[in-house]
């Protein structure tokens, strides 16, 4: 499958920011399930742009600028899937699986939660796969899906306990009853291309990974209940969202901060439709 993608991150500061300093997360990297065909970053600003990869081996851009009142990152590309059912393969794998069984604050367990775990591990026995299977499944059924009662900084224990939140709380309540079980997860940003055709997105999209012997990594989505497909474009990982958020930085002075999101996933072909959105 052939995915037309951009994403458009605006800030506004009033009054101007005395400088800006923000970490992109935003371009993907080629694997054996998918091809970057073609990307590309655009800068409201003039900025000074520095491309590295972090230490999971995503690709990476410093941006610094300094006072500024507005600043928008617009990306934008074609990326070829292939679904591979949902097994990840052909990644470099800087670190072993072992490394995703640590803790963060985003990715803590209460005793509720180490219980749920404990039902589910004793159902599943050994059949690891089984077991995250069933994990995806009981997180679902647990959680609504409501942008409300949560942000970027709440926790997998805060969202379990309200029983709602977005793809990243789904993402962290997973990955924290994994690795509670003894199952190497990690946090992973993207994008996914809906299947009720709705192009014009608020945000990106997260999931999970989890190491499965004799297998390899596996993306489970528990926000969609369904193992990752062609329709998922793979941009970057990390233990938690910390770690994988497409910006993330910091400011210098100003008031007020604005932050603007779009996103747009479709498949490639359908013109029509996207200039229509």
């Amino acid at each position: 499958m052939r995915l037309r993608i951009a994403h458009s991150t605006t800030y506004r500061y009033d009054p101007p920011a005395s400088g800006v300093i923000q970490i992109l997360r935003m371009t993907p990297g080629s694997h054996d399930g998918q091809y970057v065909a073609d990307w590309q970053i655009d800068i409201s600003t003039d900025s000074r742009l520095d491309m590295h990869e972090d230490a999971f081996g995503n690709i990476t851009h410093l941006l610094t600028h300094g006072p500024i009142a507005d600043l928008t990152i617009n990306v934008e590309g074609l990326i070829e899937t292939h679904d591979t059912g949902g097994v990840l393969k052909g990644s470099n794998e800087r670190f072993p699986p072992g490394l995703f069984l640590r803790s963060t604050p985003l990715t803590e367990v209460n005793p509720a939660m180490a219980n749920f775990v404990r039902e589910l591990r004793a159902e599943a026995d050994t059949d690891v796969l089984g077991f995250l299977h069933a994990l995806m499944m009981q997180i679902s059924e647990h959680m609504t899906f409501d942008e409300d009662p949560t942000n970027s900084g709440t926790s997998a224990v805060e969202a379990f306990g309200l029983k709602r939140g977005v793809c990243q709380d789904y993402a962290h309540i997973f990955i924290a009853c994994a690795r509670n079980g003894g199952v190497p997860a990690r946090f992973v940003s993207g994008h996914f291309l809906r299947s009720d055709g709705m192009v014009n997105q608020q945000a990106g999209h997260a999931w999970a990974e989890a190491f499965v012997p004799n297998l390899g990594w596996v993306g489970f989505d528990p926000a969609n209940a369904i193992c990752t497909t062609d329709a998922f474009a793979r941009v970057a990982i990390g233990l938690d969202y910390l770690g994988a958020a497409p910006v993330r930085g910091t400011r210098y002075g100003g008031g007020d901060e604005t932050l603007t999101v779009s996103v747009k996933v479709d498949q490639a072909g359908r013109q029509g439709q996207w200039q229509s959105q």
